[in-house]
């Protein structure tokens, strides 16, 4: 990154996803995705330990390619959209783990539910100018959650043993960051 001081970025939601895969009936790996992510960063090259991270998640964006299960993940048994619309993040700590890349605590909340997490994050040593003159960065986050921390309790026990859903889930978010414009100055 070749800026040297803080600064504030906007996630860019047409260019940003949340991921996330879990094993079904305990043989498959189901993968979804949010695609309504948005929020602001606060970042330095120079002091990365002092990033700063909200991000919000349309929990009603949910979509993994089957409507029926699209709409079960909505409603009550899991995300339950209509009393918990979003999904968030906000940083509280950071620690460098190597160029461009940092361990994030933050809390994560699901369904009402907040607890802490740790978000392996890279990418943030590359800065570029699109072709609209803003300046960008990009940047991955992965953690691992269990969905029964957050109340996400609804299963179902196979015959032969087992369960349909895993309680481990993996989750990745990818994000385009925008620098924010400078503050112009005031007009004569």
């Amino acid at each position: 990154m070749s800026s040297a001081a803080p600064a504030d970025f906007s996630i860019d939601s047409s260019h940003s996803s949340a991921q996330f895969k879990v094993k079904h009936l305990m043989v498959t790996t189901v993968r979804g995705e949010f695609s309504n992510v948005t929020g602001k960063v606060n970042y330095d090259p120079a002091a990365p330990e002092k990033i700063a991270i909200e991000a919000s998640i349309d929990a009603s964006t949910v979509n993994t390619r089957e409507a029926k299960r699209d709409e079960h993940l909505r409603s009550a048994d899991f995300f339950e959209v209509e009393k918990h619309p979003a999904i968030t993040f906000k940083s509280k700590s950071a620690k460098s783990t190597g160029k461009g890349k940092l361990d994030v605590t933050g809390d994560l909340t699901i369904r009402g539910v907040t607890k802490p997490v740790v978000l392996a994050v890279e990418g943030l040593d590359s800065e570029v100018k699109d072709p609209w003159g803003n300046t960008r960065i990009g940047a991955t986050g992965t953690t691992k959650i269990n969905r029964k921390d957050f109340g996400l309790n609804w299963n179902t026990v196979l015959e032969a043993g087992g369960v349909m859903v895993s309680d481990n889930v993996d989750i990745e978010i990818d994000v385009s960051l925008v620098k924010a414009a400078p503050a112009a100055a005031s007009a004569e």
